[in-house]
Order: C-alpha cells, then sequence, then structure tokens
C-alpha cells in the first residue's frame, strides 16, 4: 500500500511531504491541478508549488483536476508534456478515472469499469467505504464477514472494492489506525460465498 493521492486543494501536500521525507522511493505519489490554475503557464507553476509543498524533484502522476470547464485541452496536454520531458511527472492523466465506487454505488458497473478492464485502463475509485455519513461500515452484512476474517467491516469494504485487481481505492487515512486497518485489505480474499451475500445486501443497480 504505497500510492498517496493528494492534490493542490486538498491543503495536504506538505503534511504528505514531511511524512515521506527520507522515503520518496517508497511511495507513488499523485497530485492534481485545479482546472482554474490551467492558462497560460499556470500548469507549471502549479507543479513546482506542489512539487515544493511535497519536498520532491517529481511526481509520479499529475491530473488534472475535474476538467469540467477546460475549453484548451490541446494546452494542457502540451504542458504536461513539457513537465514529463523535464522529469517533473513520470505520467499524467485526468482525475475523471478516479471515480465513486463502492458496495453501495455500484453504478460504473454497468458500462464504464468494464469498458476499463478490456482496455486495460485501471479505475481509481474514490469514497470506497461509502462516504461521509454513510452507514456501510455498520451493515449488519459486512460486520460478520469482517468478525469471520478477525477484521473490520472498513477492510471487508474495501477488499470488495479492489477484488478483481481493476481498481485501486483510495479511502481517506487520518490515523496511523486508519492506514493500518485499511492495509489489512490488501491480503483479504473474500470467499465466493461472501461475495454472493454482499451482492445480495448491495445488488448492481437498476438503469
Amino acid at each position: 500500500m504505497t500510492l498517496i493521492d493528494t492534490a493542490e486543494v486538498y491543503g495536504s501536500e506538505e503534511f504528505i511531504g514531511r511524512a515521506i521525507a527520507g522515503q520518496r522511493n517508497r511511495v507513488f505519489l499523485v497530485s492534481k491541478v485545479w482546472p482554474s490554475h490551467v492558462a497560460g503557464n499556470g500548469v507549471m507553476r502549479a507543479c513546482e508549488a506542489s512539487l515544493e509543498r511535497l519536498g520532491t524533484d517529481h511526481l509520479d502522476l499529475y491530473l488534472l483536476h475535474w476538467p469540467n470547464g477546460v475549453t484548451n485541452l490541446s494546452s494542457v496536454v502540451t504542458a504536461f508534456e513539457n513537465l514529463r520531458s523535464a522529469a517533473k511527472i513520470r505520467a499524467w492523466g485526468v482525475s475523471t478515472n478516479q471515480l465513486p465506487y463502492s458496495l453501495g454505488d455500484r453504478g460504473i458497473e454497468r458500462d464504464l469499469l468494464p469498458w476499463c478492464e478490456q482496455h486495460g485502463m485501471p479505475v481509481m475509485a474514490y469514497s470506497p467505504l461509502g462516504g461521509t455519513g454513510a452507514s456501510l461500515l455498520r451493515d449488519p452484512t459486512l460486520v460478520p464477514i469482517g468478525a469471520a476474517h478477525g477484521c473490520s467491516a472498513a477492510a471487508v469494504a474495501l477488499a470488495w472494492t479492489i477484488r478483481n485487481g481493476n481498481v485501486i481505492a483510495i479511502p481517506e487515512s487520518g490515523s496511523v489506525a486508519h492506514v493500518k486497518e485499511n492495509a489489512v485489505a490488501l491480503s483479504l480474499t473474500l470467499t465466493p460465498q461472501e461475495l454472493q451475500s454482499l451482492d445480495a445486501a448491495y445488488p448492481l443497480p437498476n438503469r
């Protein structure tokens, strides 16, 4: 579990920079540029500011954050390519590949997720635990499954989200305990019976 996802608007880059100091090569670092910052040389300036806050000389992945309203995408692509040529970023993309996906929000399974799998395109799932105020982690289906594996309902929910290998879950991790709890999902394999129980409790929605 080495991917760290942040953005210039999250306000967390300086904290992350302190956390990864001296061990930058152990993490895959993702950040994002806000769409209102892309005009002119804005992408370059935003990236350099993020690099300074993060205390690193490069990002593994740099994303255009919510590209709605950006009309000159070609200039953004050019700016990203210039950053890649300068070794300030290793790859770039748009954060529309970050999608809400959890047991309680399965809509992308109907079309988008199969398309991405077919084309070898991974999906980053945000709110894999259901988002703020969600009751997912108190669900009577998840809790006994977690108990059977000696783990939390959160680990069960995350293991379900990443079960097919093409989804990267990016849950919020506000404490060391949460990070350790989330990490259990990487080694948790749900049984066919457990997957069926979860599917019955959270069926794929109608269109």
